[in-house]
């Protein structure tokens, strides 16, 4: 009796120097260059075909194509690219911005295939293979992805690469003009020739020219323990990079659930009760799908449209978080200030988007009951749910030279109003600022040793050294003083000009005291108490 044994088939463990085998995942990269001259133009809803540069600590971050065509490159100083281009419009950069539209190319791709991975703003990437089968190859894939974000958001252009890695790929989708598709198994032939500055690591590209190597292949013929030894565990991973053998995947991205409520009224509602009680259940919805997500609600948006195409919304805010009845009074409140004057007509429909979201977490009572500024939100919030949106005020520093002006009382729960174009320019006072202003200047004397008044001259130097400060019947001893600081606004202004010198003085009790000089007049505008 013969006994055959039988070995175990080796398991093949696949090194960074081995290319992947044909017919495994395959990485299809979408590269819209110059993204965030193209976000800036989506969210401004502006002309991208024009001379357009996005510009970061003086130097040119991203151009649009007709700025290239000038002579505008990546990298270039901004006096420089000007000289190029004179005719080029300098942007900010936006950091938010770009990811926020960013998120329109996300949804095109998603519309034909799920499971994308966001590289950064203006990149993303995904499995290929499935998609690729579905429409025959893979070119044609990255084709017809192109074709629908760049139609679908009128974009200038984009770009295709599609490898076996995620980091050949988006090499390819750099070469691509539009598609560049590199065949499964020469990764490390395509990227040998490029330049070692497509890692993307400053230290390496600086040190490895000098070394004598220049290229990705170059990097990639050295040994791998050579490389750990010199460069640790980090140039070893961008050695894989370089050999083709990118161990990366892709990472499909999670999208966001959808938060936003709207309904349609249908027959248009004509009074406020009526929206009011007929929107309940769609904020009811709005709220149980924040809480299903595990988000709050700290910041909302509400839309109100018209039947002869009117158009209301408003940004309401909360100290915590929005629940259906709060959100409820707002429909209310802001249906009565709009009513007659921004609404004339029955309402058609409404939109309810959460602009701020919390973790839901956050807002959880403790274990041991509320705390003490939950319990005075919650009051507050019930006070003003009764007396109306106006009927609760809070106080809040806001701009002005003088400091009457910087004190804004504001509903609670709102944000204050971004300042008027035509309020005075903020000024500032040395620390520490009074506790006590006086919403009308109270009158006062600053005398000096021989009873006459402290005066100013043109040049804001005083005559005299104050020594008694008078406030009604009550006489004070001065005992230190700074200043004066003079004050001269809106000079172009005959009517509203106004020059004026502040004064600070401490008197004998310790009291210290903000002084305005107005003329020939003194007037204490604070007391430090």
């Amino acid at each position: 009796m013969s006994t055959r044994v039988v070995e175990p088939t080796p398991r093949v463990v696949e090194s960074p120097q081995t290319p992947r085998e044909a017919g495994g995942d395959r990485c299809l990269v979408l590269w819209f260059p110059g993204w965030p001259v193209t976000a800036w133009a989506l969210s401004e809803g502006a002309d991208v075909h024009q001379p357009l540069a996005v510009v970061v600590a003086n130097r040119v971050v991203a151009c649009s194509p007709e700025a290239s065509a000038e002579g505008v490159v990546t990298g270039q100083r901004r006096r420089e690219a000007q000289s190029r281009c004179p005719t080029l419009r300098v942007l900010p950069a936006d950091e938010a911005r770009d990811n926020r539209e960013f998120a329109a190319v996300l949804d095109c791709v998603e519309q034909l295939v799920p499971g994308v991975q966001v590289v950064r703003p203006g990149v993303c990437a995904l499995r290929s293979r499935g998609f690729a089968s579905y429409v025959g190859s893979e070119a044609e894939a990255a084709e017809v992805l192109l074709e629908s974000v760049v139609t679908t958001l009128d974009i200038a252009t984009g770009r295709a690469g599609v490898a076996d890695g995620l980091f050949a790929a988006l090499q390819a989708a750099y070469a691509g003009d539009p598609v560049r598709v590199v065949p499964s198994g020469e990764s490390a032939a395509f990227l040998a020739p490029l330049p070692v500055s497509r890692l993307g690591d400053e230290t390496l590209t600086t040190l490895l020219p000098r070394l004598g190597v220049h290229t990705l292949g170059g990097f990639a013929a050295l040994g791998p323990t050579a490389v750990r030894d010199r460069f640790g565990q980090h140039g070893l991973r961008l050695h894989t990079l370089a050999s083709g053998a990118d161990p990366r995947v892709v990472q499909p991205r999670v999208p966001p659930p959808e938060l936003v409520r709207q309904i349609a009224f249908e027959p248009p509602l004509s009074r406020i009760d009526q929206v009011a009680f007929t929107a309940r259940s769609t904020v009811e919805q709005f709220i149980a799908g924040l809480s299903a997500a595990g988000l709050a609600c700290t910041e909302l948006r509400i839309e109100f449209t018209g039947d002869l195409d009117e158009f209301v919304a408003r940004t309401w805010g909360t100290p915590g978080m929005f629940d259906a009845p709060a959100v409820v009074d707002r429909i209310r409140w802001q249906l009565q200030a709009a009513a007659g004057d921004q609404l004339g007509s029955a309402v058609t429909g409404m939109r309810l988007e959460p602009v701020v979201v919390d973790a839901l977490a956050n807002h959880v009572p403790g274990l041991f009951g509320t705390g003490t500024d939950e319990r005075v939100h919650h009051v507050l919030s019930r006070v003003q749910g009764m007396l109306g949106h106006d009927g609760v005020l809070t106080p809040r520093i806001g701009g002005g030279r003088w400091l009457a002006e910087r004190q804004e009382l504001v509903p609670w729960g709102d944000r204050p109003s971004p300042a008027s174009p035509s309020a005075p320019w903020p000024g500032s006072l040395p620390d520490p600022l009074p506790t006590t202003v006086f919403a009308e200047p109270r009158p006062v004397h600053l005398l000096t040793a021989g009873g006459r008044g402290v005066a100013v001259d043109d040049r804001g130097m005083l005559h005299d050294v104050p020594t008694q400060l008078r406030d009604g019947e009550e006489r004070r001893t001065v005992i230190g003083w700074a200043g004066p600081w003079p004050i001269d606004e809106r000079s172009w202004d005959p009517v509203r000009h106004r020059r004026a010198s502040r004064f600070q003085v401490v008197d004998g009790t310790g009291t210290a005291w903000l002084l305005v000089l107005q003329g020939s007049h003194w007037w204490a505008e604070g007391r430090y108490d």
